[in-house]
């Protein structure tokens, strides 16, 4: 008890009551102490990647985590993520000391099969989806058993074999389909989103990954209802054409500031179709990634010598020498 303050502490069951005295009553009011020294003494920081939000832990353990009986077999992910310039595909595994890429393509290396602009819409999202697919598949050596979609509808495409569903159009006898799981990281992820573009192109490469049509642009919740024209539209880069139309009508100024990249590589809104089915045609010829560039640094250039003390010393009198000089001379001249 504080007379002074006509404040007071109590302890009960562990925990620790303030209470005030008023000035004509005897009534005392408790505060709760929150976090008291017991608190502090047991606290524990989160991981470093949930403190700084990259990695959402609870989707990642039932990405990750394999079932006993599969003998620590991989659990394979397609991972897709989205910088401001590209886009991301990788199939990766998770071993105790970290995860390993088997294989990664990214949306920088679709102007090596003629796509030159437009890197990071929904129809690159599936052509990068699509590359890292028959790159993947060429690598383990399924490239010619699982082909994929080849004409591309929008459709869903799923097959069943014995008590088991399988995202890909037929399951071969000998050896079966290479399964991977959409690892989305922390995006939201919305109907409509790229997400499930580059998703859609994997799968239509071959790659068995579970999902359904209602993420994927056409879908209507209310009416529970699947419109694959709209999508296979979204693939080809409609939606891109559309706007490049409305703005050369409506404001040609904007049109020619926000495609400039388009008209500098003769690219117009008719032509979006038939590019984009030349990219898919050309990578599934040959997704094999380019070949490394030797790198020689150049060893002629050489690094300033730090100046010693004197040198900086003698450097600033200088400084200051030449301005006390063009003062008397601005000085005399008045």
């Amino acid at each position: 008890w504080d007379p002074s303050s006509r404040t007071g502490t109590v302890r009960i069951l562990g925990l620790t009551y303030i209470y005030f005295l008023q000035s004509t009553t005897t009534k005392m009011v408790f505060v709760k102490v929150q976090k008291s020294k017991a608190y502090f003494s047991r606290y524990q920081v989160k991981f470093r990647r949930r403190r700084e939000g990259r990695t959402d832990y609870r989707q990642r353990k039932r990405l990750v985590c394999q079932a006993k009986n599969k003998y620590q077999s991989p659990k394979y992910r397609l991972i897709v993520r989205f910088t401001n310039t590209q886009v991301i595909c990788q199939i990766a595994y998770s071993l105790i000391d970290g995860d390993r890429i088997l294989c990664q393509a990214n949306s920088k290396e679709l102007p090596r099969y003629g796509l030159k602009v437009g890197l990071k819409n929904y129809a690159a999202a599936y052509a990068t989806g699509l590359l890292v697919a028959r790159r993947l598949l060429q690598k383990v050596g399924l490239d010619d058993v699982y082909e994929g979609n080849t004409e591309i509808d929008g459709e869903v495409v799923s097959c069943e074999e014995g008590k088991k569903t399988y995202y890909v159009d037929e399951v071969d006898e000998d050896k079966r389909p290479f399964r991977a799981l959409l690892d989305v990281g922390c995006k939201a992820t919305t109907t409509g989103c790229r997400i499930f573009g580059a998703l859609k192109g994997a799968a239509d490469g071959g790659l068995d990954i579970p999902h359904s049509e209602k993420r994927f642009p056409g879908y209507d919740r209310d009416a529970k209802e699947y419109d694959a024209d709209m999508h296979r539209e979204r693939i080809f880069g409609g939606h891109v054409g559309e706007y490049m139309e409305y703005l050369e009508e409506e404001d040609n100024q904007k049109y020619q500031e926000c495609f400039a990249s388009y008209i500098a590589n003769d690219v117009d809104a008719d032509g979006l179709e038939e590019l984009y089915e030349s990219v898919h045609e050309a990578i599934r010829e040959d997704p094999s990634p380019s070949a490394k560039k030797d790198f020689s640094p150049d060893k002629s250039y050489k690094r300033k010598a730090k100046l010693t003390l004197e040198e900086r010393k003698a450097r600033v009198q200088a400084k200051k020498d030449a301005k006390n000089a063009e003062l008397e001379a601005e000085s005399d001249d008045e």
